[in-house]
């Protein structure tokens, strides 16, 4: 064996198991916007009459030690198809709570784009006694991504089949 080697193994060996674990990153902050409600209905499901095609937003939430989050609240809001906002009512808003593998579901229709903004859903989540994390998802393929200053490539869902993608927090 090359004495480099050995030496990198023997290192590798005297590290804790957990260490050698890898981290989840926590997912990256952004701004709430103008139009955030608190308050909201407790639902997963925020379809409504829109015209837009239906959408399933599924995921979890886990911590930083990669493990599922029971009972994360998380809030979210969007635009409708023509990409308004209803500041009267709760039209495409909601919040609910992660199970006990820290499993949610949202049922929604595909948001519209907001003026120079691409296609995006807000969306707040937070532990039971934990610090609340603010933050947008996106939506793969956009062409109004490249020309919105707030997106970020690690906030896009991942397409599961049609009409389905998935997003896991790390809170």
């Amino acid at each position: 064996m090359v004495p480099y080697r050995r030496t990198l193994l023997a290192a590798g060996a005297a590290l804790p198991l957990h260490a050698l674990a890898q981290a989840c990153r926590i997912t990256p902050r952004q701004t709430e916007g103008p139009f955030f409600k608190p308050s909201s209905p407790e639902r997963i499901s925020l379809v409504s009459n829109a015209k837009a095609a239906s959408l399933v937003v599924v995921g979890r939430v886990v911590d930083r030690n990669c493990k599922p989050v029971a009972g994360a609240l998380l809030d979210f809001w969007h635009a409708d198809e023509r990409g308004e906002y209803d500041n009267d009512g709760f039209r495409f808003r909601g919040h609910q709570f992660t199970d006990a593998e820290g499993r949610y579901r949202l049922e929604t229709s595909l948001p519209g784009n907001y003026g120079a903004r691409t296609r995006h859903i807000h969306v707040k989540v937070q532990a039971a006694g934990g610090p609340i994390l603010t933050t947008q998802l996106y939506f793969p393929g956009e062409p109004q991504n490249a020309r919105d200053g707030l997106f970020r490539p690690e906030l896009v869902v991942r397409p599961q089949k049609p009409g389905v993608v998935s997003f896991d927090f790390v809170a």
